[in-house]
């Protein structure tokens, strides 16, 4: 089993759709979280000693979309989770940089 990609109008669809089945999960810093954000985006710092085991307590069950600023340490988050047993892991395409337009 392994993660997908989801662009961010296809996550801003799901967004707008009312569903709240899901958590997005920002794995930036808090600077960065601080900075901007998804709305009711739950932030765990990928660069945190305690970052697994963070992870490790979420509910396997649950749907996750995975962000980061350009998506390098959101795709290496998706990785982890599947090796722990998470089943329905997206990471956002491009990160914050392409969801605020930053990046084409």
């Amino acid at each position: 089993m392994s993660y997908s990609e989801i662009s961010g109008d296809e996550l801003e669809e799901i967004i707008s759709g009312g569903e709240n089945e899901y958590t997005i999960l920002d794995v930036r810093t808090k600077k960065e979280y601080d900075d901007g954000h998804i709305p009711n985006a739950v932030q765990i710092d990928f660069y945190s000693p305690q970052f697994k085991d963070e992870i490790a307590k979420l509910q396997k069950d649950k749907t996750y979309y995975v962000v980061c600023r350009s998506g390098s340490r959101s795709g290496k988050t998706c990785g982890m989770m599947v090796e722990l047993g998470f089943k329905r892991v997206f990471n956002l395409e491009g990160g914050m940089l392409r969801w605020t337009g930053d990046v084409e």
